[in-house]
């Protein structure tokens, strides 16, 4: 498959910290059969990336530093039984900087594209759990697909038409297991 994959990281592959950032290896909670779900993606997609807004950092409720450290510690559990994750981009900009990192900006995207040459993003898919990940799907060209869980936005992502709708990643993954094999 030459489709890029794009995550978002809380809600998709770690649980949420509902009115808190996940600031330390301590605080993750990796989302129920994460390694097997990410060996059965690396079979499909190339890159695999995420792209996670992290405004902790402009608030100052962690660093640069601790975000390396839990992303560290997410690709291990990712990678344990054989899948991958190629790269992670970030930005750490509060809400109100108005920058083009920030989801529902395509920042990061053109960031991983400069990374991956390869990425296509008409055949790139894009899983969230949120309006901004259904939004930066659609403003890069992408195939969004939405995983449940931010309650905050279930009633707004009608309006978002993702292509698909799953409870989680590992059912995603198995979806495309199905259809793709």
């Amino acid at each position: 498959m030459n489709s890029a994959l794009f995550l978002d990281r809380d809600g998709v592959l770690n649980e949420r910290l509902v009115g808190d950032y996940v600031k330390s290896p301590s605080e993750l909670v990796p989302v129920l059969h994460l390694a097997e779900t990410m060996a059965l993606l690396s079979q499909f997609f190339s890159p695999i990336v995420v792209v996670t807004n992290q405004q902790g950092i402009g608030k100052g409720l962690m660093t640069e530093a601790d975000l390396k450290r839990v992303h560290e510690a997410l690709n291990a559990e990712a990678t344990r039984l054989g899948g991958r994750i190629d790269g992670f981009y970030h930005c750490p900009h509060r809400s109100d900087a108005g920058c083009n990192c920030r989801k529902p900006g395509i920042g990061m995207a053109l960031q991983a594209k400069a990374d991956f040459p390869q990425i296509d993003f008409q055949n790139a898919w894009m899983v969230g759990d949120s309006v901004s990940d259904m939004d930066f799907a659609h403003n890069a060209g992408m195939h969004p697909v939405f995983i449940h869980g931010k309650e905050e936005d279930s009633e707004k992502i009608k309006s978002k038409t993702p292509e698909h709708t799953f409870e989680n990643l590992a059912a995603f993954a198995q979806f495309v297991k199905v259809f793709w094999s």
